[in-house]
């Protein structure tokens, strides 16, 4: 069924007023999935019609989407989409800075941490020695990646590591805000054999310190790029200093479509939200703004690969690594991160006048508005 807007918000209003103990029935759920997929749906053709308007738009076997320079592409993101994944390597429980976009915001002080001398390696925890055991026996992956919290802030534990899965032939990356790079770590990460470093440009609002380690980095590790939630923050910072970015010749940008959890979604309190395959929860304006992020690179040909990581990707890399695991068909660990729906957040885009589903029906008979009086 086709709900309307005004029927919808009606219900969503009686859905956010529920207490947690309350049951969802059936009928329930046929309601809010149907308003969901009115949402999704308008969201969709919004964004066809903005990426219709870009030029040279190019997929990646149809799981991703970017435009610019293919030969710079970021081989991390091959192995997430087109490998046998990307396995996470986490050390760091710490960040020195608290984002408002960040997962862990609100609680980074009380990040568990991996253990001393200690490396989490597929959920497992390993010593370093133990990793040639575990390169003996598992299958090498295509790449792997340094994640969770900001790896410099004791980034000289991370040398010895690198230069064990290099010689092992595995692709590796790592993310950063950048903000406590150095020339001195950064060309230590390189000669350990550190194949492409991520900076979260973002985290700084564009900071010129953080800009020029993107070009210090490029100097020691062969593949530098950008990966960022867009936000308006970050677009108008990042067109603010366009020029002093790109001049750092680095390799890719990764737009992140921003997607929240029980953490940080208090930060967008208000904004227009969607939910993406029941999975993700995300702010309309996110992927709109990489949308158009890609139409201006296009358009002035920046020699670099600008990369749609939206939704719809995650969901795809979801299915890539299933595949690569062994599970069966259809598989996919993609699912949204609240326990239970936050109804309220999708208040604001139901009221939004200027917000309109693209076809409407007549509820049938059970499903009407008025069957709220009956409920209470």
């Amino acid at each position: 069924m086709k709900i309307s807007k005004n029927d919808a918000l009606i219900w969503f209003d009686f859905f956010s007023q529920m207490e947690e103990e309350d049951v969802i029935s059936t009928k329930h759920e046929e309601i809010i999935y149907s308003t969901f997929a009115q949402i999704e749906a308008a969201i969709d053709n919004r964004n066809e019609a903005l990426m219709s308007e870009i030029d040279g738009l190019k997929t990646l076997e149809n799981r991703t989407f970017f435009v610019g320079n293919e030969s710079k592409f970021p081989e991390g993101c091959r192995s997430c989409l087109l490998g046998t994944g990307l396995s996470a390597i986490r050390k760091t429980n710490k960040c020195n800075l608290e984002c408002k976009f960040c997962y862990n915001y609100g609680e980074l002080d009380n990040i568990s941490p991996v253990g001393e001398g200690m490396w989490e390696i597929g959920g497992t925890k390993y010593y370093e020695k133990d990793i040639d055991l575990l390169l003996s026996i598992h299958k090498k992956p295509t790449g792997i990646s340094y994640v969770y919290l900001e790896p410099f802030m004791e980034i000289e534990k991370y040398y010895s590591v690198i230069k064990k899965f290099r010689a092992a032939g595995i692709h590796q990356h790592l993310y950063t805000n950048g903000t406590l790079a150095s020339e001195e770590t950064l060309k230590a990460l390189g000669e350990a054999g550190l194949d492409e470093i991520r900076f979260n440009l973002g985290a700084s609002n564009c900071s010129d310190k953080v800009i020029e380690n993107i070009g210090t980095a490029k100097k020691y590790i062969k593949n530098v790029g950008i990966e960022t939630p867009m936000t308006p923050e970050f677009f108008e910072a990042f067109f603010k200093k366009k020029k002093a970015i790109l001049d750092t010749k680095l390799d890719f940008i990764n737009c992140a479509e921003l997607h929240l959890n029980e953490n940080n979604i208090d930060n967008y309190y208000g904004e227009n939200m969607y939910i993406s395959r029941h999975g993700y929860v995300s702010p309309v304006w996110s992927r709109e703004l990489t949308l158009k992020f890609m139409k201006a690179a296009a358009e002035e040909n920046w020699d670099l690969a600008v990369h749609d990581c939206s939704n719809y990707t995650k969901f795809a890399r979801g299915l890539n690594l299933s595949s690569k695991e062994g599970k069966w068909f259809g598989a996919n660990d993609y699912a949204c991160e609240f326990s239970r729906i936050p109804f309220e957040v999708f208040m604001p885009i139901l009221n939004d006048d200027k917000f309109e589903f693209l076809s409407e029906e007549e509820l049938p008979e059970g499903y009407k508005p008025e069957m709220i009086s009956l409920i209470l």
